[in-house]
């Protein structure tokens, strides 16, 4: 089975998923006879999640505020009435003094485009969040499609098995009859034939159940597809370690990091651009009514000592940056981890699921093909023809589970690279 490419388009913030051939093309859902494939799957993952959807809110509402963090300061109408409706000489109007001005703030040490400057990092690192979650949402996508093909070629191993079970029940039956077997055996036989149909549905119902955590993912609460197409057993190439490390380096889990580095880098900015004092100003006319003149007014102030009031946010600032550095070499670690884990896995169980089909599966068959004419020729028990029947199921269901385990390992490696394998 083959997997996904991920290829970031950061300008746009979206992600492009192009997936790499071996599976059916896409399909409509008419029918409920009509298998999923994985692609249609992630297609439709891609288009309708709704944990995904969610990213164009907190992008418009980011390009929102950047749109206000860039407007410089607002200014002011300002009114002032003196020196009037008092005592004396100072009643009605007559003696008023009425100044009509402009005023603002000249922002100082940068702060507009600090400002800018922290909201354009916390967009980028908004997209690589929204890379990071679709690669996690994709892995379980792909981890719940891969236990459902496991979950299917168990049913057809449990056919397998039931089919056996009534065969064999058919054998000890005839030779009951013949006195050549107690009546005990044939009902070890009729309960062997039972524990393979209670097994049957079992698996049966647990099919129905990875149905719909596939369904969910693209929304839907009833699968429109009856089963799931892929292969199990197709593993294709190893790759070499350092390379997908390599790859990890630079995957959107650690550029989340490198993006949440440029946002405290960009707190540092404001919280030292915020130490600068703005400069206020004001500009008018005030006109003397007593004399009937005019006259012009300006004025100017600025803060003092707004230097020592902001170094306790600067280096709170400067804190928090350095936190990152540490925290992405620890998650740089742990993804080490992880990915040599997963490799190793892949690596162990495709060895095991192929040897187990090129050397130990036909072993057993021809040894449960002897056991059986041996048996019934009277040389065997019934308990050596059981042995080398369970032998034999549960060597094919080993098979299963390192096939299963390989392709979660191989999910979980181009979760964590942001490459498919099989190129």
């Amino acid at each position: 089975m083959r997997f996904i490419t991920l290829i970031g388009c950061r300008k746009i913030g979206v992600i492009v998923f192009i997936l790499a051939g071996g599976l059916l093309p896409a399909v409509g859902y008419a029918s409920t006879d009509t298998p999923l494939t994985l692609k249609d799957a992630i297609t439709q993952t891609l288009a309708q999640n709704p944990q995904l959807y969610q990213y164009r809110f907190v992008n418009d509402a980011l390009k929102a505020q950047k749109q206000t963090g860039a407007l410089r300061p607002a200014m002011a109408l300002e009114l002032e009435v003196e020196n009037f409706a008092g005592p004396g000489s100072n009643e009605g109007f007559d003696s008023a003094e009425t100044t009509l001005a402009l005023s603002s703030v000249i922002e100082l040490g940068g702060k507009r485009q600090a400002r800018v400057s922290y909201t354009d990092a916390r967009i980028n690192m908004a997209e690589w969040e929204q890379q990071a979650t679709t690669l996690d949402v994709l892995g379980e996508l792909t981890t719940i499609y891969i236990e459902g093909l496991a979950t299917q070629a168990n049913i057809r191993l449990a056919e397998e098995s039931l089919a056996l079970s009534q065969s064999l029940l058919l054998t000890v039956k005839t030779r009951s009859k013949q006195g050549a077997t107690p009546e005990a055996e044939v009902m070890r036989a009729q309960a062997a034939v039972a524990r393979a149909e209670i097994r049957l549905f079992a698996l049966v119902e647990q099919l129905e159940r990875q149905k719909v955590q596939l369904a969910r993912f693209w929304g839907d609460t009833t699968p429109a597809f009856s089963t799931l197409e892929g292969s199990l057993f197709e593993f294709g190439t190893n790759r070499d370690f350092e390379q997908l490390y390599a790859r990890v380096k630079t995957s959107p889990a650690i550029e989340v990091f490198a993006s949440e580095a440029r946002i405290r880098d960009a707190e540092v900015t404001l919280a030292r651009a915020g130490g600068r004092s703005d400069l206020a100003w004001r500009a008018g006319i005030k006109r003397f009514e007593e004399t009937g003149d005019s006259a012009f007014t300006a004025g100017l102030s600025i803060p003092l000592f707004s230097n020592k009031r902001s170094s306790g946010e600067v280096k709170a600032a400067l804190a928090n940056r350095n936190a990152v550095d540490y925290a992405r070499q620890d998650l740089l670690l742990r993804l080490h981890a992880q990915l040599f884990e997963a490799w190793s896995l892949r690596k162990q169980n495709i060895a095991a699921a192929n040897k187990t089909q090129n050397v130990v599966i036909p072993a057993l068959e021809n040894a449960l093909k002897l056991t059986r004419q041996a048996y019934e020729n009277g040389r065997y028990r019934y308990l050596d023809l059981i042995a080398a029947q369970e032998e034999l199921l549960a060597t094919k269901q080993a098979r299963i589970d390192a096939a299963s385990t390989a392709l979660i390992s191989q999910a979980l490696i181009e979760k964590l690279s942001s490459e498919a394998l099989n190129q």
